[in-house]
Parts: structure tokens; C-alpha cells; sequence
């Protein structure tokens, strides 16, 4: 009987242990799929592949780990490309606000400024506000994803 029993154990450890190679085998062609996508720019895709990854596969240890890393990789580069994609859009509106501003100056200095004028002023000096955050967000996103790196 304990011949028997210690069979089954083995028997059981056996097969545990394979199911665990097809789950990290599984799990390594979906992070296959996350890093052709990354590849591919294709930033948006392959954070929902790795987030699919590590739903379905939770028990896929170095599958994990290698995805931790990708999704780092991934996060970094579309912060980086948001970040030149806002630093150019709030350059422009720097150069359009600082032009408004100077004809409003002078408009109001020679008392001729209108309302249109000033709201206009007031818009582009609200969308400029707007980008200079979004352009700080994506900066401390950027430096605590280094920070993150460097700590692994």
C-alpha cells in the first residue's frame, strides 16, 4: 500500500510539474506576442497583452518577470513619444501665445484692444497651461520608470 501511494505522490508531482512548464510555455508565447507588438510600436497592444498575461497565467513565475520588465520598457517608450509629441504642440502654442500677447499689449496700450482679442489670449494662454502639465506628467513618469529600472 505505501509502494502504491508513494506512486500516486510521484505520479502526481509529475504531472504537476509539467502542467507548470505548459503554463510558463503558454505564458512565454503570449510575452513573445507583447514584444512583437512593442516591436511594432504598437505600445497600447502590447500593455494588454502583458495585462492578458498575467490574467490568465498567474501562477507563470518567470514569465511574470520578464513581463514586469517589458511592461516597464513599454511604458517608458509611449512616455517618451507623448512626451516629443507635447514638448512640439506646446512649443507652437508658446510662439502663438507670446504673439497674441505682444498685439494685445500693444492694442490695449494704444486703447483699440476688443474682446475677441482678450479671449483669444485668454484660450491660448489656458491651452499652453494645459500642455506645459501634461508635458511635466509625462517628465516624472518618465524619471520614476528610470528610477524603477535602476532599482532591479
Amino acid at each position: 500500500m505505501k509502494k502504491y501511494v508513494m506512486a500516486m505522490m510521484i505520479a502526481a508531482a509529475t504531472l504537476a510539474s509539467c502542467g507548470e512548464d505548459k503554463v510558463e510555455q503558454a505564458a512565454g508565447e503570449l510575452l513573445d506576442r507583447a514584444e512583437a507588438e512593442y516591436a511594432a510600436k504598437e505600445y497600447d497592444r502590447a500593455l494588454l497583452t502583458i495585462d492578458s498575461m498575467r490574467h490568465a497565467y498567474p501562477g507563470a513565475i518567470e514569465a511574470r518577470k520578464r513581463a514586469l520588465k517589458l511592461h516597464q520598457d513599454v511604458s517608458l517608450s509611449r512616455a517618451q513619444d507623448d512626451l516629443a509629441v507635447t514638448d512640439s504642440a506646446l512649443q507652437a502654442v508658446k510662439r502663438e501665445y507670446e504673439t497674441l500677447k505682444q498685439k494685445v499689449d500693444s492694442d490695449r496700450a494704444a486703447l483699440r484692444a476688443t474682446e475677441e482679442e482678450l479671449h483669444r489670449l485668454n484660450l491660448t494662454r489656458v491651452r499652453m497651461d494645459s500642455l506645459q502639465v501634461r508635458f511635466d506628467v509625462q517628465c516624472a513618469k518618465i524619471k520614476y520608470i528610470h528610477k524603477k529600472q535602476k532599482e532591479e
